[in-house]
């Protein structure tokens, strides 16, 4: 009997490990396509940063000669800013195949939250602020998952920038 009960939970791990693997993959693909990110995801960086009113969102290019991406990621997180500020979050919805958590409330919110695109000589961050409690509760759940299914290793904690 013990057998069998360690047999069938070493099968349910390796199913779920199989679908993360499969899951992250898909966020991968999803974000280097056109409808994505569209830039590769294996030659940037992503960083996703808890701060206390709010967070960042840095990517950069891992060739700081690679001018051509750093363009594009520069376009891409101004256009993200603009997306983020009339509530649309229609890419990461994309790019996760899900509602990210912290969504709904930041739509919700969307007056109360304010989103700056800052270029960097290497790519880009976005600073996601605001006032709200609520705001900053959303922002952060937003920016856990972020780190979780990017797997960037960042903290899960609030830092100060």
């Amino acid at each position: 009997m013990k057998h069998a009960a360690l047999t069938f939970l070493l099968l349910v791990s390796s199913i779920l490990m199989a679908q993360t693997d499969d899951h992250h993959t898909g966020v991968v693909q999803r974000g280097e396509s056109h409808a994505g990110m569209d830039f590769s995801q294996t030659s940037t960086t992503h960083h996703f940063i808890l701060v206390p009113n709010g967070g960042i969102v840095q990517v950069t290019a891992n060739d700081a000669k690679n001018t051509d991406q750093i363009g594009t990621i520069q376009m891409h997180l101004k256009h993200i800013a603009e997306m983020f500020s009339e509530g649309n979050f229609s890419i990461p919805h994309f790019v996760h195949d899900q509602t990210p958590p912290g969504v709904p409330t930041m739509k919700e919110l969307k007056g109360a939250i304010h989103y700056t695109a800052e270029m960097m000589d290497n790519g880009a961050r976005i600073k996601i602020t605001t006032d709200s409690p609520d705001g900053i509760a959303a922002i952060h759940d937003f920016l856990r998952f972020q780190i979780k299914d990017h797997e960037t290793g960042d903290p899960l904690t609030v830092r100060n920038p």
